[in-house]
């Protein structure tokens, strides 16, 4: 059976669908709205999308999106480059900033170990990670991957592959949901967690005070 809509709207609803989070009813209503709006509205948006895609990139140290080679975090001067945050997304980087707790830099995986979709160590920018520590003298790593099991497979890696002399390696505290996202997490919660995070590996473990 046919689509009861013009091509050109199932087009843009099939678009719209593919979005991560984004149902079918709420593809059909989105396009409806794009269809009634000001065609101006929907240029702004159009011109939005393009020039995203055109113009940002990821940091070449960090691989958090970027408009230029480094990101604004590692451009900052007064950010400690002994202490690195490391994340799956680029979102996870926008949800500990608004928790104003957190001042060394990040690094961010593009992912967490998946196996049952094919996605493993070698998949993430772990290498990278590797060559930093030793490259910019990292004191500590902190793992801040998501509550569930992806996030807690790669946590458990990390914490495996950083154990090196010199380097304490750290992991975010429990208090967020389990099989949650940090992205979802309110600034006081995730604030907590990272200021509560435990020694897990590395020239810390086993001492109480590290950390």
């Amino acid at each position: 059976m046919g689509s009861a809509y013009a091509t050109a709207v199932q087009d843009l609803i099939d678009a719209l669908g593919r979005l991560p989070g984004i149902g079918p009813k709420s593809a059909q209503r989105i396009a409806f709205h794009l269809l009634k709006a000001d065609p101006e509205e929907s240029r702004r948006l159009a011109t939005a999308i393009t020039e995203a895609k055109e113009r940002v990139g990821f940091c070449e140290r960090c691989f958090n999106l970027s408009e230029g080679p480094l990101c604004t975090v590692c451009s900052d001067d007064r950010r400690d480059a002994h202490v690195v945050c490391v994340v799956e997304e680029p979102r996870d980087v926008v949800a500990i900033e608004r928790t104003r707790e957190f001042k060394g830099r990040y690094h961010v995986l593009q992912g967490a170990i998946d196996h049952l979709q094919g996605v493993g160590p070698e998949q993430l920018r772990i290498r990278e990670l590797l060559a930093r520590i030793g490259e910019e003298q990292v004191a500590e790593v902190i793992i801040c991957t998501n509550p569930n099991l992806e996030g807690e497979a790669t946590a458990l890696y990390l914490t495996k592959v950083l154990d090196m002399p010199g380097l304490t390696v750290s992991r975010i505290a429990s208090g967020l949901p389990v099989g949650g996202d940090l992205e979802y997490a309110d600034e006081l919660t995730l604030g907590r967690a990272l200021e509560g995070r435990r020694v897990v590996g590395g020239a810390g473990a086993g001492d109480p005070a590290a950390g």
